[in-house]
């Protein structure tokens, strides 16, 4: 389209650090630098410059006519601004562009002609920005950080809203998800467009920490029903791995919050069951290699809350017993268990007891054979189950506390794999996210000092997992994905 075709025309400037200078000549003095995707107003063409008007800044000047990009808001230039935001929504880096496109096109599209497909690409391109932004965050001087401010701020200027979020101590820029709302809102979405609205929508890393319980469980169970409701026959395999992997996250974190919830601990089997079954649902041969992460992600928190599908109770003793202790009024939210011996002087009394905000999960309970030792998982945080170890030494029972690594809270489990002979030693497995990189851990611990005598990142690389890691173990465990 010429720039002339189009008096007091809308330009879309197609180019970061435009100059709008106060005289048609590059010499002339530099009023601001404009960023791409900003829109402006068309006055006239002096030579190969444009007369613009700044309506966000109440100015006018001048500019390179190369800069820009003339566009059209009559019902007639719809179709070729929907052809241009189809390119641009593929484009990493050019988000900001993209979204002045889709304002474009949304003023100029008769309303009778409306669908589902420009809040789509609206919605896919406000994510991605958002997914830089978190991923790019330091001093905001280099020239990538400049960039992606003025693209930050020419969204804000379209109305796409992006927010700041805590998450395990990182600040993460999250799209609020308004076209995927308005995706989902209209009849005529496809099961496509809705499954990505819904993806979009419940991305686990935009989940503020700063929720309080109540409040995350209703996301949680939102999230999960909206995930569930989606048709998934007519879309594509890889999309359907992405729900399925999504569902998985969400049931198992459900799981666990339904378990720490006294009025809500009979709904914790069904909801890891459910989050193994999604897991289990996926057609690995169809994962996409951008998928793997989240992949690695989902079966770290499906394997975290996996006990609460195992209706059998762990292994029996004929001398020592675990016992859940009623609920103190004055400490809400707090588990506790106690351990006791019923050939001891006082039948009844505690060996030893324990509790926990999270998920104690009673049924998981495994006893060494010679009786002084029982390894235990705990769930404190919905992605992160460390086992408990209880012994008895020279001077009693005591606890110690096994994680999944030496990192702090975050996203793993340690799981018990079996007892080595004479119960001395036992079998762990242990499993973790650290950044972006994932850690798969096999290891032979010794109970006396708890230090770790072997470790592979395969059992195969182990002779004593060969032989005697537990079969229900075997059979239950994830980490032999």
């Amino acid at each position: 389209m010429s720039l002339l075709a189009v008096p007091l025309a809308l330009a879309i400037v197609a180019q970061d650090q435009l100059a709008l200078r106060a005289a048609p000549r590059e010499s002339s003095a530099v009023l601001v630098q404009l960023a791409q995707g900003e829109s402006l107003e068309l006055r006239g063409l002096r030579q190969d410059h444009v007369e613009v008007w700044d309506y966000r800044r109440e100015r006018g000047g001048y500019v390179l006519a190369a800069g820009l990009r003339p566009v059209s808001l009559q019902a007639e230039a719809a179709p070729e601004l929907l052809a241009v935001l189809r390119f641009l929504r593929e484009q990493p880096g050019a988000e900001a562009l993209g979204l002045a496109y889709a304002a474009a096109y949304l003023k100029a599209v008769p309303a009778a002609a409306l669908t589902a497909e420009p809040f789509d690409a609206l919605g896919q391109i406000a994510d991605r920005l958002a997914q830089r932004a978190s991923r790019t965050q330091g001093s905001g001087s280099t020239p990538a950080e400049l960039q992606l401010a003025a693209q930050l701020e020419v969204a804000a200027g379209y109305g796409v809203q992006l927010q700041s979020l805590s998450q395990d101590g990182v600040m993460r820029v999250c799209y609020d998800g308004e076209a995927f709302r308005r995706v989902l809102a209209m009849p005529s979405a496809t099961a496509a467009q809705r499954a990505r609205a819904a993806l979009g929508l419940s991305r686990p890393d935009c989940l503020a920490d700063t929720l309080r319980p109540h409040e995350r469980l209703a996301q949680l169970q939102a999230r999960a029903e909206l995930l569930d409701q989606l048709d998934l026959q007519p879309v594509s395999e890889t999309q359907r791995n992405r729900v399925r992997l999504r569902r998985a996250g969400l049931w198992a974190e459900l799981a666990q919050q339904f378990q720490i919830r006294g009025d809500l601990q009979a709904s914790a089997p069904e909801a890891a069951r459910r989050a193994l079954q999604a897991l289990t649902a996926l057609n690995k041969a169809e994962l996409a290699d951008a998928d793997r992460a989240d992949y690695s992600e989902a079966a770290l928190r499906v394997a975290a809350s996996r006990w609460a599908a195992e209706s059998a109770a762990g292994a029996s003793n004929s001398r020592l017993q675990l016992t859940e202790l009623p609920a103190d009024p004055a400490k809400p939210g707090q588990h506790c268990l106690a351990l006791t011996d019923s050939s001891a002087r006082v039948p009844g009394a505690a060996l030893l007891s324990a509790c926990s905000y999270g998920a104690i999960w009673v049924n998981s309970a495994q006893f060494s054979p010679d009786g002084r030792a029982v390894a235990l998982a705990v769930q404190p945080l919905a992605g992160w189950r460390e086992l408990w170890l209880m012994q008895q030494t020279a001077a009693g029972w005591h606890l110690d506390v096994l994680p999944p690594s030496s990192e702090g809270p975050g996203l793993g489990y340690a799981e018990f794999a079996g007892w080595v002979p004479g119960g001395e030693r036992l079998l762990l497995v242990r499993e973790s996210r650290s950044g972006s990189r994932f850690k798969r851990s096999f290891e032979t611990i010794k109970r006396a000092d708890l230090s770790v005598e072997k470790q592979a990142a395969s059992p195969d690389l182990l002779p004593v997992f060969q032989r005697w890691a537990d079969p229900a173990w075997r059979r239950q465990t994830l980490s032999l994905r």
